[in-house]
């Protein structure tokens, strides 16, 4: 016993001399768990379910930023890791998603892909803390802390531009739409755009609704839209129920026109239906064939990455990690294990310009960014960018 105990007292001296050697190697590598080298970006979105293109894409897009960052060695040699999880785009379910996250040690926030979700989280986001931009989320109130910042427009801003731009370039004389009236992206969207229509000269001619209940038949819509005699069909809904649409009115001579909801129709309809999306269009920031050396560049690393080409939900999710890097630069910031590290970040929010994928942002003090919109029309199968 005598033996046994002397024997493992040398071990006991040699573990703790290693131990020590260890602790003095000053070349030995950070890991994610040391703070001071690694901030850890947190968000949430639909991985799964009906909604899952968005939040697979704005995943994949931020996880391309995180990737181009630490390559060219992060941001004051503090890396960065996204940490994203499956919240089906459910507000219960973002929520808890959100908990994961600061248990997993998020100290920024993307907040959530979809807005209902979103405005959810930014209740937690508030009382934490954290500088939150989400890069989809559109409804007004998911900016509606200081705090909280946003990548894509809000609603009320699609609705308008999408009318302007309808008018700018004589689309079409007469209007009509259908939107989800249980949805309040689809009804925000639709109150801006008929609004801005009136100003501008555009003849809405009908406007027809459906709810979540009854998203599956078209048929009263569709041949209402018919009897209206409208020349273009404005769907500020999202691409699952846009997709009904177009199967189901394949006698409409209509053109087709959405908003950021609708991103995600190409292979929602798939190749057995692509003849039906010819020409469909939709308001966009972000156009995948534009061919600045910035876009061609993303669009060849997101196609060697991921077999296929980046939505405006990538995009905006490249961007948003990039404004954060640019938020730490502009507040020089040096480490992220500061307690005020969250508070430079939101105060150097209103002061940075960012030259992003989805054009040159900036932010006011509601979290709102102020960037042109432009649109993109369905050609062989593929998003090219609109001209006259």
């Amino acid at each position: 016993m005598k033996i046994f105990k002397k024997v493992l007292g040398f071990v006991l001296i040699a573990v703790i001399a290693v131990t020590g050697l260890a602790g003095c190697n000053q070349s030995a590598p950070a890991t994610v768990a040391d703070t001071k080298q690694v901030l850890v970006i947190g968000g949430s979105g639909p991985l799964t379910g009906s909604a899952a293109s968005y939040g697979n894409s704005v995943k994949q897009g931020a996880q391309m930023a995180v990737d181009e960052i630490n390559a060219k060695g992060g941001v004051e040699k503090i890396k960065f890791e996204l940490q994203f999880e499956d919240d089906q785009a459910t507000p219960a379910m973002a929520v808890n998603a959100y908990a994961t996250l600061v248990d997993a040690g998020m100290q920024v926030s993307l907040g959530c892909v979809t807005s209902g979700a979103c405005v959810a989280v930014t209740e937690e986001v508030k009382k934490d803390g954290f500088l939150m931009i989400t890069p989809s989320a559109s409804q007004q109130e998911a900016t509606q802390y200081d705090n909280c910042f946003r990548v894509c427009f809000t609603d009320a801003v699609q609705g308008t531009y999408a009318a302007d731009f309808i008018q700018e370039n004589k689309l079409a004389s007469k209007v009509a739409i259908i939107y989800d009236k249980s949805s309040d992206y689809s009804s925000g969207i639709t109150n801006t755009f008929a609004a801005e229509a009136e100003k501008v000269g555009l003849n809405v001619v009908t406007k027809q609704a459906f709810t979540d209940q009854s998203k599956t038949d078209f048929s009263v819509q569709i041949q209402a839209v018919q009897n209206s005699g409208a020349d273009l069909l404005f769907l500020p809904i999202y691409y699952q129920e846009a997709a009904m649409i177009l199967t189901q009115s394949t006698d409409l001579n209509v053109i087709y026109f959405g908003v950021d909801g609708m991103d995600g129709i190409i292979a929602q309809m798939g190749k057995e239906n692509a003849a039906l999306t010819e020409g469909v269009m939709l308001l966009t920031p972000f156009a995948a064939d534009a061919k600045d050396d910035q876009t061609v560049a993303f669009v060849a690393a997101y196609k060697k990455a991921y077999e296929s080409t980046p939505d405006q939900f990538a995009a905006d999710a490249y961007d948003a990690v990039y404004t954060f890097a640019a938020a730490m630069e502009q507040a020089k910031i040096t480490t992220v294990d500061d307690k005020e590290f969250n508070a430079k970040m939101v105060a150097a929010m209103t002061k940075i310009t960012v030259d992003g994928l989805t054009g040159t942002m900036t932010w006011n003090a509601a979290g709102e960014p102020t960037k042109s919109a432009t649109a993109v029309v369905i050609k062989d199968g593929t998003y090219v960018a609109y001209t006259k």
